[in-house]
């Protein structure tokens, strides 16, 4: 059997039409070639896969079982060559036909999936891979280049990424509807007393400050739970304690809830968000687009100043 070359290509979409067909005259006519033409490229097309494909009987075309196989191979063949071209089509927009994001999880279950809608309602066929994990694993996996860029929790330290911040936002207290503080406008660090906190159980700028600050104004609270972002807003449901929290992360999940209530808090602890990439990625079209597609925030989930 000859190489497969362009002619061959050629040769299979010509047999596909005249599968599809059934006559070498129908198929010059669809694709504007003679009949003659349609023969021969038949001819070369056996000839160079070492079968034959139909059986001539009085001047009709009978399709042999290997026609049948080798059609399907073609639709398949068809079906990546489609892909490739949407591919290319991406690689000249974007300098990327895909990317892969990761995602610290105080951006990943909402803010970052939005961003992401809003790329592929105009660009349908980018190819887009998503996982969340705590903000030093996002750092470590870009750094490794495991993934190209990640949404990470501010400040990072790497000599190998170029890191943008993005957003800074105030921690709010998110408690029960029928909790005793309920009433409050503003829960205060005094208000903390006798409380039982729910924290996050991996790294947390917030977290930390807090209790360092509970810890300096000796203020005692009940005890406290530690679990990761998706559990803690079931346990404050359930009662068990009050959170302070990311407001952009807590103004997701209320949206799904009705039995949650989201609380201002003084002093004010800040979080920092930022997009982390590799110095490759910096002139990269995607870059330049997930900044741009960031969802609006409301002026009460923004943080009245930013720390230099």
């Amino acid at each position: 059997m000859s190489d497969i070359n362009l002619n061959s290509l050629k040769s299979l979409l010509i047999f596909k039409t005249l599968y599809e067909t059934g006559t070498a005259t129908k198929t010059a006519k669809d694709l504007g070639i003679t009949q003659s033409g349609v023969s021969r490229s038949l001819a070369q097309l056996e000839e160079n896969i070492g079968i034959p494909l139909f059986m001539r009987h009085k001047k009709r075309l009978i399709v042999l079982p290997e026609a049948d196989e080798l059609y399907s191979e073609i639709l398949g063949l068809l079906s990546n060559l489609e892909n490739m071209k949407h591919s290319i089509v991406a690689l000249r927009e974007f300098g990327a036909s895909r990317i892969r994001i990761a995602s610290a999880p105080a951006l990943g279950f909402a803010y970052v999936p939005k961003i992401i809608a809003r790329i592929l309602r105009d660009n349908p066929k980018y190819n887009v891979y998503l996982d969340i994990m705590p903000s030093p694993e996002v750092v470590r996996a870009v750094e490794a280049g495991y993934f190209d860029v990640g949404f990470v929790t501010l400040p990072v330290n790497s000599q190998a990424l170029v890191v943008d911040e993005l957003i800074s936002t105030e921690a709010v207290c998110l408690m029960p509807k029928n909790h005793s503080l309920a009433k409050a406008s503003v829960i205060t660090i005094e208000d903390l007393k006798g409380q039982h906190l729910v924290i996050p159980n991996q790294p947390n700028l917030a977290a930390d400050q807090l209790l360092l600050e509970l810890s300096q104004k000796n203020i005692h609270i009940a005890g406290k739970t530690e679990a990761n972002i998706a559990a803690i807003y079931s346990l404050v449901a359930n009662g068990v304690g009050i959170t302070l929290i990311n407001p952009i992360t807590a103004y997701d999940h209320q949206v799904t809830r009705d039995d949650l209530l989201i609380k201002p808090f003084k002093p004010a602890f800040n979080y920092h968000f930022g997009l982390a990439y590799k110095q490759k990625w910096t002139n990269n079209r995607l870059i330049g687009l997930l900044k741009e597609m960031l969802p609006e925030l409301p002026d009460h989930l923004l943080a009245k100043c930013t720390d230099s």
